[in-house]
């Protein structure tokens, strides 16, 4: 007994609809892995699921890049508008500028100068000497940066120095001072009587 015909519409309860699409997925990039071995054909495959997420298959022998190209030469249609062509082309230059700036690192760096014609090396040893001047005259003003910085370093240790012998000056007198007046007090706590002067003649102060 054959199976039935599946009525094809959206299936309504979710949980039947993510099994389907699981298994129908699984199916596709399958058959896709196989006509591409099988066929020595060019696939490229891109699901995007109901919540977002994207599977994808690319046959080994190619990139989504170059099969979109073929599609858009072959189809004739406009896969993307002149402001993307023309960002396209921004690219390629962009690649080609950094292309060429990583072969003159290279030369400047003595390497791959074999290929170098004289005026070629000429140009080169200009660029080496001008580079060679930039960088000493960045390395005497970072040098008159850190002789600045350590004559201000000086100065401000030499203030403090200063302040911290004013501050030591001014305790010292101050502890002599306080030891002076503790001296007195302690001497004239031991003084053991009072001294007074009496006439040696009794009535001299009366006379007088």
């Amino acid at each position: 007994m054959g199976r039935g015909k599946i009525e094809i519409k959206r299936i309504e309860n979710s949980s039947n609809r993510q099994v389907t699409y699981s298994k129908r997925k699984n199916g596709i990039l399958k058959k896709a892995k196989e006509i591409t071995v099988l066929c020595d054909a060019q696939v490229s495959l891109i699901i995007f699921a109901a919540s977002g997420k994207m599977h994808d298959y690319i046959s080994p022998s190619t990139t989504l890049i170059d099969i979109l190209e073929r599609y858009h030469k072959t189809s004739g249609k406009r896969l993307w508008d002149a402001k993307h062509e023309n960002l396209n082309g921004e690219i390629e230059r962009l690649k080609k500028e950094n292309d060429s700036m990583q072969i003159e690192l290279r030369h400047l760096k003595g390497e791959d100068i074999n290929s170098l014609n004289y005026k070629e090396l000429m140009a080169l040893e200009d660029a080496l000497e001008t580079g060679l001047v930039s960088v000493r005259e960045k390395q005497m003003d970072v040098y008159r940066m850190f002789r600045r910085n350590d004559k201000i370093l000086e100065e401000e240790n030499r203030e403090l120095n200063f302040l911290w012998q004013q501050r030591l000056a001014v305790e010292g007198a101050r502890e002599v001072e306080n030891g002076f007046d503790q001296s007195v007090r302690d001497y004239n706590s031991h003084m053991p009587f009072a001294f007074r002067v009496q006439p040696m003649q009794p009535n001299l102060q009366e006379r007088i």
